[in-house]
């Protein structure tokens, strides 16, 4: 920790917490503890059953189409509805993390989207689907932010990319899993009973409140801000450093991302969220549907796909948090970005379901393995004081950019040439131009304390 956030002596409020064995084992910045571990697990299983809730929505959107009546672009517009409400919930849990805290949140955030999927199982009409789906979405997007800011706040530095890499890379076991889902339920059920299946997940919760405790730099820093206030209030002289650091803090969090010294990391961390989900927004969510209507995949046969999808692009996540550790951020963005790019495009110009597996299991490792290093720029990028409110900005720009704004144009030329190929095809022209902008503008943080990267 730097001097700022810590005294000579331990403040108050880290004194209460520092009674906890967790929490002491959580500030341990030398080693790693099974408090660590917790906290990684916590996290992972969060991501896991994300990446399971998010891909059954795209596994079962043929099916939910063809009961609803509904075209490809009025499929869009309730999709784009509720994604809307859902960026509301990426600024608001992350800005309400760094006002009380990371764990509780991430434990609610967890229970309470696990615990309305289930209701969209028993909506009669598409109007009732869109409401409750803005309802999931809202809960479920602040996940993204809260498990990667409690495992970057709590890691060694020295395996900060590594770990949030691989909890990042436990998505694509709960894609896997949704294709199990798909393939075993979907395909004989229905997808009703599907949408059911995640109210299990609301366990995890406890286990986040009872293994995982507070972020230390989050407590540091509500024990910095009472003694900045105490010596104001007795009207002492605060230090040069306490001083620059008030007028920041005295300001609005949106405010505080655009102060001089924190425009260029707003920027960066905005940019490479916007590449990241119009990457994914524009293949990963119109996957199925392209199997299904024109590649003539059914169910079963594009729920097997997934679970392999998601098992191999689980090494890419893997890679690419090794990588960010051992040799930087920006290697790994490279070479993810290009294996993804390569073998994307041979896959929508493949003639064989044979072609069409092993090209889309290919390049399943770069498609999803860039999201390593986007997570862990975006959460280490933002000092502990807007934290929250730096990761919940950048990513509600880039969930209005990517995937509300751009599925126009993705429907668009859909419609237009009637099938997705030209919109695929757009994807490897984004990963150039995100690797363009990882080469010019974004800085190494390898290995760095979160306090020598943003103060």
């Amino acid at each position: 920790m730097s001097a700022a956030l810590e005294e000579a002596e331990i403040g108050p409020l880290e004194e209460q917490y520092r009674r906890s064995a967790a929490f002491r084992a959580a500030s341990d910045q030398t080693r790693v503890t099974p408090t660590h571990w917790h906290i990684a697990v916590a996290n992972g299983l969060g991501w896991g059953f994300d990446g399971m809730d998010g891909v059954i929505f795209a596994l079962a959107s043929p099916l939910i189409i063809k009961e609803f009546r509904l075209s490809v672009p009025e499929y869009r517009s309730g999709l784009q509805l509720a994604l809307l409400v859902g960026i509301a919930g990426m600024y608001a849990w992350p800005w309400l993390a760094d006002r009380y805290g990371r764990r509780g949140l991430l434990a609610i955030n967890i229970a309470l989207f696990s615990l309305m999927m289930p209701l969209l199982a028993i909506c009669q009409t598409w109007a009732w689907f869109v409401a409750i789906r803005c309802v999931v979405n809202f809960s479920l997007n602040g996940e993204w932010s809260l498990g990667s800011m409690l495992v970057a706040e709590t890691w060694p530095a020295r395996l900060r990319g590594r770990v949030i890499g691989i909890n990042r890379g436990t998505w694509c076991f709960g894609a896997a899993l949704a294709g199990v889902i798909a393939t075993w339920i979907i395909a004989d059920f229905g997808w009703r009973l599907a949408f059911a299946v995640p109210a299990v997940v609301a366990a995890v919760a406890v286990y986040v409140r009872a293994k995982c405790p507070e972020s230390p730099y989050w407590v540091r820093l509500q024990d910095r801000k009472r003694r900045i206030a105490q010596r104001q209030s007795r009207g002492q002289i605060l230090s040069a450093e306490d001083s620059a650091w008030v007028a920041k803090a005295q300001r609005i969090p949106l405010r505080q991302l655009f102060l001089p010294d924190m425009r260029r990391n707003t920027a960066v961390a905005t940019f490479i969220a916007c590449c990241s989900t119009t990457i994914y927004g524009t293949v990963g969510g119109w996957m199925p549907l392209y199997l299904a209507q024109e590649r003539h995949w059914s169910t079963s046969t594009y729920g097997q796909f997934y679970i392999w999808w998601g098992l191999v692009g689980f090494l890419g996540l893997l890679a690419s948090g090794w990588i960010s550790d051992r040799f930087g951020r920006r290697p790994a963005f490279f070479v993810m970005l290009a294996e993804g790019a390569v073998f994307i495009t041979l896959w929508v110009f493949a003639t064989t379901n044979l072609e069409l597996w092993i090209f889309g299991l290919l390049w399943s490792i770069g498609f999803l393995g860039f999201w390593g290093p986007s997570m862990i720029l975006t959460a280490e990028i933002y000092p502990t004081r807007i934290r929250g409110a730096g990761n919940g900005f950048s990513w509600s720009i880039a969930w209005l950019f990517g995937f509300v704004l751009w599925p126009f144009l993705a429907v668009g030329l859909q419609q237009r040439t009637g099938s997705f190929a030209a919109a695929f095809l757009l994807i490897p022209a984004a990963m150039a131009c995100m690797a363009l902008g990882v080469w010019w503008f974004t800085p190494e943080h390898a290995g760095r304390d979160l306090d020598q990267i943003a103060l």
